[in-house]
């Protein structure tokens, strides 16, 4: 059961008031205390998040290479429609040849010339993100990152708070057990 809400009176957990109980006093330092850690968590983490994505997508620009392969077998489609997967073959810079799959322009013939990216190890990658990608990328999931941290302050507040109500609404009983007794002696 939901307890009753007047209208709202600005910092009343704080005032000097006969009916303010202590855990009335508590729920308002808590509600201090969980929006404040809300708000650092989910900049700190969301901030973290950033820095850690920009670093890492930085250091695949830096590492990553463009490599000329040549398409194996025909690629399926007609010239100019679209990219499509097709194998290709590459040489790594000690010599080492490789093989895997690549999208390259459909229609294209075997032996044609095909841009691909790989990684320090020769192995196939996608093509790094540009800085302008990077900084997007890392903000969404800098932002995300950090909602979701915040969130779990939050829900600490209202379990919390859950609790503190119901402790507020014994305490209650309490009092009306022992007034309920005089309160029907002025009534009859």
């Amino acid at each position: 059961m939901a307890a009753f809400r007047g209208p709202r009176v600005w910092l009343w957990r704080w005032r000097r008031n006969p009916l303010r109980r202590r855990v009335d006093a508590v729920e308002g330092w808590a509600v201090v205390a969980t929006w404040a850690l809300t708000v650092l968590t989910g900049v700190l983490i969301g901030l973290v998040a950033t820095h850690s994505v920009e670093r890492g997508l930085a250091r695949e620009r830096a590492e990553w290479r463009a490599v000329t392969a040549l398409v194996v077998a025909d690629a399926p489609g007609t010239v100019g429609s679209e990219k499509v997967w097709a194998k290709v073959r590459w040489t790594t810079a000690d010599g080492t040849s490789h093989t895997g799959q690549a999208r390259v322009d459909s229609g294209s013939t075997a032996g044609t010339p095909a841009e691909i990216w790989t990684d320090p190890r020769g192995r196939l990658v996608t093509k790094p993100a540009t800085e302008s990608e990077a900084s997007i990328r890392a903000a969404l999931v800098g932002a995300l990152a950090g909602a979701s941290a915040a969130t779990v302050p939050y829900v600490g507040w209202r379990l919390l708070r859950g609790r503190l109500e119901r402790r507020r609404m014994e305490e209650w009983e309490e009092a009306w057990e022992r007034f309920d007794p005089m309160w029907g002696r002025n009534n009859r």
